[in-house]
């Protein structure tokens, strides 16, 4: 594994050491286009900036925060914003990786980017959130626009920090950029959805990949690991397809009910309490415990690096729905092979966001807006499209959907570089 990069330290596990070993394992199915591999170790950018703000006891505190543009080749850089305490440097390199690997994945034009604060947001007031998002949004001005790079919403972060990042940017140009960010509210440009799309994308996928393994979902057991907007978007339209979601996990607990959740109850729950602990339709188990509930399908929507070695031996699913970024680590990715467990990839299953990201982009563009049923129609057009290419690059060559969904990804990522060459 390659390790070129002089201010990160990965590990295999790590999400870095994760990336470069997926791409290390693609290398083999890019033909001539290997030679320029090194490209996609490789972030085009990286800015650290300091963000300063007044608390509101008027105390100055410092946030470090960061934007990596990954790859440009096939567009602008695209990827979220998250705000969160565990935000490192290598981490934001990773997610900016697999943007670029999932914007290729599904062919949108775009290139991969990502951004984040080391904070936990839990502790600010919303004046010092505002504050924080527009020194922030100021400090990465010089590398972002509609036509450069687009943040999004992430973990921790929502449309009104985006309406923040939109209005800062603006005001700092001079002139009104609803394309600078996606994931707007819907009065300033956003898309109808946009919030849903995620875990639509995660539904859409797992529902193309059950029937391929023949796995019924009337009946079929469903476990979510994370209840934001992602895994209780997924759940809800696992549910209307007739599954039970028979366990859930998140950062306030972990509940178990063999007879399925009522997804009512357990939405109005996390809406009045945070999240699904405490949840009186269900169970409370350990969490350690959750990786070894009876299941049929797996969905780690939370964040990477979950599912390890350990754990992937004693999961009992059939199928794992990747609505996390990065949530299996190669070890664990080979042990789920082995046992014939099929991994759906997060590069494929979880990119229905950046998907109506991008019809928001181009209905801003245009100034022109779609209803939610033509866009969830483009939606699972795209990604049923992207799943079947990915599907039939795994069968031709024998290989896993993720090492196929990078082959088909890296290809097209490798031959723009090709062919717009070196300048100088």
């Amino acid at each position: 594994m390659t390790l070129p990069l002089s201010y990160v330290h990965p590990t295999p596990d790590s999400p870095w050491g994760t990336y470069l070993m997926q791409v290390d394992r693609v290398v083999p199915y890019l033909g001539h286009l290997a030679k320029w591999v090194d490209t996609l170790k490789r972030p085009k950018r990286v800015l650290i900036v300091d963000i300063p703000i007044e608390m509101d006891n008027g105390d100055v505190a410092h946030f470090e925060g960061y934007r990596v543009q990954h790859n440009l080749s096939r567009g602008p850089g695209k990827g979220g914003v998250r705000y969160h305490p565990d935000v490192t440097l290598e981490e934001v390199m990773a997610l900016a990786a697999w943007m670029s690997v999932k914007n290729a994945a599904v062919n949108l034009p775009y290139g991969g980017a990502k951004g984040g604060i080391r904070v936990d947001p839990k502790t600010l007031s919303l004046k010092e959130l505002e504050r924080m998002t527009r020194r922030y949004t100021s400090e990465i001005g010089i590398i972002i626009g509609p036509q450069r790079d687009i943040p999004a919403p992430d973990v921790n972060t929502n449309p009104q920090i985006m309406a923040w990042m939109m209005d800062t940017y603006s005001m700092n140009t001079g002139s009104t950029a609803t394309g600078v960010v996606t994931g707007k509210p819907v009065d300033l440009g956003g898309s109808l959805g946009r919030v849903k799309a995620t875990g639509r994308g995660v539904f859409v996928t797992g529902r193309e990949a059950a029937r391929r393994i023949n796995l019924n979902l009337e009946g079929a057991r469903v476990a979510v690991q994370g209840f934001g907007n992602v895994g209780s978007a997924a759940a809800e339209l696992f549910a209307q397809a007739g599954a039970k979601i028979v366990a859930a996990q998140d950062h306030t607990g972990t509940i178990f009910n063999t007879r399925g959740f009522d997804l009512a109850d357990i939405t109005a729950h996390v809406r009045d309490t945070g999240g699904v602990g405490g949840f009186k339709g269900a169970e409370p188990m350990a969490g350690e415990e959750f990786w070894d509930v009876d299941c049929d399908i797996l969905i780690p929507a939370a964040l990477e690096g979950q599912i390890t070695a350990d754990r992937a031996r004693r999961i009992k699913a059939r199928m794992v729905l990747e609505g996390a970024n990065g949530p299996t680590v190669p070890t664990a990715d080979d042990i789920l092979a082995d046992r014939g467990v099929l991994v759906v990839p997060d590069v494929i299953c979880n990119a229905g966001g950046v998907t109506v990201s991008y019809f928001e982009w181009v209905q801003d563009f245009s100034s022109f807006f779609w209803t939610e049923d033509e866009i969830n129609v483009r939606l699972d057009k795209i990604m049923i499209g992207a799943l079947k290419k990915i599907w039939d690059t795994a069968d031709r060559h024998k290989i896993t959907l993720r090492t196929a969904t990078f082959a088909v990804a890296c290809e097209r990522i490798l031959k723009a570089r090709e062919e717009r060459g070196l300048y100088p």
